[in-house]
């Protein structure tokens, strides 16, 4: 499934269908520990409704990431493992294992009596995993999959996501000598939409005032 007749083509492509989707919608929402009442809310998720849109986005990353490796300045390191954040990366991660060709593992949640972090699939240490996430917004899920990879012997140096909204995950990973790859920031999706007509004035300015306000606004790697 790609861009038909005046859609929008690549990473916009994605702003588009999330809105027919409906997985964008305006209120005030708060979401998790990190966002409070914020005028807009962002829901990959809604792609596993369309499986073939689903594959779709999985190929826009995959070329994304292609590209990247073979860059001069390599911003992104080669990769022998997919890592999926549980629960919402899970789905965009087995969609872009199955594109790539690479095996896929996760990480499960830490439980007190775990001595070791659990990690379904099978790998050995000292290979490298590229995390998937379908959104970043703190970045507390990505740190703790950075985390329990890297107690499991594996090295992480690179995270994938659908959507940024820039609100701290960048800088989290930053800090742990992880680079942070979005197809899309907020700030642009809802850019694109207002655009296109699809959101009115007043809503885009309400929600483009909270991320400057809130957020860590940075453009995504082009």
């Amino acid at each position: 499934m790609g861009a038909g007749p005046g859609e929008p083509n690549g990473r916009l492509w994605l702003a588009e269908l999330l809105w027919r989707l409906g997985g964008v919608q305006f209120g005030d929402f708060t979401l998790g520990r990190t966002v409070r009442n914020s005028p807009v809310y962002v829901n990959p998720k809604l792609l596993i409704a369309r499986p073939e849109a689903l594959a779709h986005v999985a190929s826009l990353l995959a070329d994304e990431l292609q590209l990247a490796l073979v860059r001069r300045n390599r911003p992104v390191e080669q990769f022998e493992l997919i890592a999926g954040v549980p629960i919402g990366g899970l789905h965009v991660a087995t969609a872009l294992s199955l594109r790539m060709g690479v095996p896929l593992l996760y990480a499960r949640p830490d439980r007190p009596e775990d001595e070791r972090p659990q990690i379904e699939g099978i790998y050995r240490p000292g290979q490298t995993a590229l995390i998937v996430d379908d959104l970043a917004t703190g970045g507390g899920s990505l740190v703790a999959t950075v985390e329990r990879l890297r107690r499991a012997g594996l090295h992480v140096r690179d995270a994938a996501v659908l959507i940024t909204r820039e609100q701290g995950a960048r800088a989290r990973l930053e800090s742990l000598g992880v680079r942070l790859h979005p197809l899309l920031s907020v700030e642009v999706l809802l850019t694109y939409l207002h655009g296109a007509e699809r959101i009115p004035d007043e809503e885009y300015r309400r929600a483009l005032q909270y991320l400057h306000q809130e957020g860590d606004a940075r453009p995504p790697l082009p």
